[in-house]
């Protein structure tokens, strides 16, 4: 039996990263050899089946040897690999490519073979932004684009790697080489031509597209996954604008909330995800006008967000969009909501107490916005 480390707690501590991504790779064995040899071992997964023992995992190559599983690989800064005696084991443009920091295809063929690489690749590019995107990389996802490769990939696996490269310090990256390369279609479709479509009306956004709008939101939420999926979908409604209608989107947060749903639904996102989206297209427009909207639209936007469960996160997504930050502001006016408390005879008559403590709650916060 021979095992060798691989992934990217190599990789990192070649480029001074520290990194907790061990894995394991065994050759010259079966399950059973594995199972003997680390007694209480667990298997997960039945197809790629990956085995856990303390902690660590180890999976069975396919391949003869370490230098063809290496050649298997999707990027030439990955196929890396250590013996038990510490000895690195690499590719020959491995070390070059690490050296200059450059995303580089170990094979077309490999792409191919797991079209779930071109995500993977768009990932590194968001992880690593300071790196160079290969021209042989963007040929390679160019090509996998062309062929339709990507539609047959499972929603989990494209949905895995969308939240990883939405974690990353640059996520903005990750759409960009997607879209450069024409692989926003079909998980990502309601983007694929909003580099061409204007953010609005030249007052508000001057020249620039939905697309750098939107990129330009998210690069701001880095980090946090959900506001980054949140300011994706916040401005989705303006790519179903009718042409004639351009550059204003009026009535887009009713789109925006349709075509969040059917992204989320399509990358089989948790309901956490998908109704962040949902809320982000339906109520960033008003949250973005928060000081110029009536007690009764106050009280309305604030309990919505509030017992859906995106307070915060919703105004957060407005400072990103408008640059406004009325988040102290809202969470004001709520407390002041939260304790208006029905009179006890007020109480039990139907409709009627439900339109009395909607009055109450305006008032509570009427004098406020009276004063401005």
């Amino acid at each position: 039996m021979k095992i060798y480390e691989v992934g990217g707690n190599i990789r990192d501590s070649l480029l001074g990263i520290k990194s907790s991504d061990t894995d394991f790779i065994v050759f010259e064995a079966d399950e059973n050899d594995l199972k003997k040899k680390f007694p209480g071992i667990k298997k997960v997964g039945s197809k790629k089946p990956v085995y856990i023992y303390k902690g660590r995992e180890y999976t069975i190559s396919p391949y003869k040897d370490i230098y063809s599983d290496l050649e298997s690989r999707d990027l030439t800064i990955n196929a890396v690999a250590k013996t038990d005696s510490g000895k690195i084991i690499m590719l020959p443009q491995t070390e070059t490519d690490l050296e200059k920091k450059i995303l580089r295809p170990v094979c077309e063929k490999n792409f191919f073979s797991d079209p779930l690489r071109v995500f993977r690749a768009a990932r590194f590019a968001s992880l690593f932004p300071d790196f160079i995107v290969s021209s042989e990389l963007k040929k390679t996802m160019k090509t996998t684009a062309e062929k339709k490769l990507t539609q047959n990939i499972s929603a989990e696996r494209v949905s895995s790697e969308v939240k990883k490269a939405f974690s990353t310090k640059a996520p903005e990256k990750f759409i960009i080489l997607l879209n450069e390369t024409g692989n926003l279609s079909p998980w990502l479709r309601e983007f694929e031509n909003a580099d061409k479509i204007p953010a609005g009306p030249e007052k508000y956004h001057g020249t620039k597209s939905v697309l750098e709008h939107t990129l330009e939101c998210m690069k701001q939420l880095y980090g946090n996954p959900l506001l980054v999926w949140m300011a994706f979908c916040h401005d989705i409604g303006k790519t179903a604008t009718p042409h004639d209608l351009l550059p204003s989107h009026h009535g887009h947060e009713n789109s925006g909330k349709n075509l969040a749903e059917k992204a989320g639904k399509r990358l089989k996102l948790s309901k956490r995800f998908i109704n962040g989206g949902i809320a982000a297209a339906q109520y960033h427009m008003k949250a973005g006008t928060y000081n110029e909207l009536k007690p009764s639209t106050r009280v309305k936007l604030l309990k919505d967000l509030y017992y859906r469960g995106y307070f915060r996160e919703v105004f957060i997504i407005t400072k990103a969009d408008k640059g406004k930050n009325f988040l102290e502001e809202a969470e004001d006016d709520l407390k002041k909501i939260l304790k208006v408390k029905l009179p006890e005879d007020k109480k039990n008559l139907g409709l009627k107490s439900g339109e009395i403590l909607f009055q109450m709650e305006c008032e509570a916060i009427k004098a406020k916005y009276e004063s401005y």
